[in-house]
C-alpha cells in the first residue's frame, strides 16, 4: 500500500515581527493534518493534508507557515474512506505512511520558506562541538598517522 503521488496545492508564509528585532526563547511546531480522504477508483484515495509550522514565542505567535496539498495512496480506497468518514481517522499503517510522505516533503519545503522570511528553520540545527586534539605524541622520526 504505497503512497502513488505528492502534489502541493497552495503555500504561505508571514513573519509577524521586524528583522532585527530580539526574540526571547523560541519554540517551533510541525504539524501534518489530514483534511479530507476521497475514493479515487477502488486501489486509489485521495488524501488532502494541510501541513503548519508555527513559531512562537513569549510575545505570542511571530511567524507561521502553511503548505496545503495532496497525497495519492494506493490501496483498499474503499476502506480507507470508510474509516475516515466513519471515525474521522485512517487505518494506523496508512495514516503512518502519508503522514511520514507529508512530513518528507514538507519540512524541506518549510525550510527554503522560513529562508526567505528570515525565520529560523523549522528543523533543528545539530550543535557543533570542536574538541581541543591532545598535544600529538611522537611516533618516530616522519611517521604519520592517519585516523
Amino acid at each position: 500500500m504505497p503512497v502513488r503521488g505528492f502534489e502541493l496545492v497552495a503555500v504561505d508564509g508571514k513573519r509577524f515581527f521586524k528583522a532585527g528585532d530580539r526574540l526571547g526563547n523560541l519554540r517551533i511546531d510541525n504539524n501534518g493534518t489530514v483534511t479530507l480522504v476521497t475514493e479515487v477508483t477502488a486501489r486509489e484515495a485521495n488524501v488532502d493534508f494541510r501541513f503548519t509550522t508555527n513559531y512562537m514565542a513569549q510575545e505570542g505567535v511571530i511567524g507561521r507557515i502553511q503548505i496545503e496539498g495532496k497525497v495519492l495512496f494506493e490501496g483498499d480506497a474503499h476502506a480507507i474512506v470508510r474509516a475516515w468518514s466513519g471515525q474521522g481517522k485512517m487505518p494506523d499503517e496508512v495514516a503512518s505512511e502519508v503522514l511520514t510522505v507529508i512530513m518528507n516533503n514538507c519540512i524541506p519545503e518549510a525550510t527554503m520558506i522560513a529562508r526567505d522570511l528570515r525565520l529560523p528553520p523549522p528543523i533543528p540545527i545539530p550543535p557543533v562541538q570542536v574538541q581541543s586534539q591532545p598535544p600529538a605524541k611522537e611516533k618516530g622520526r616522519g611517521a604519520v598517522e592517519v585516523g
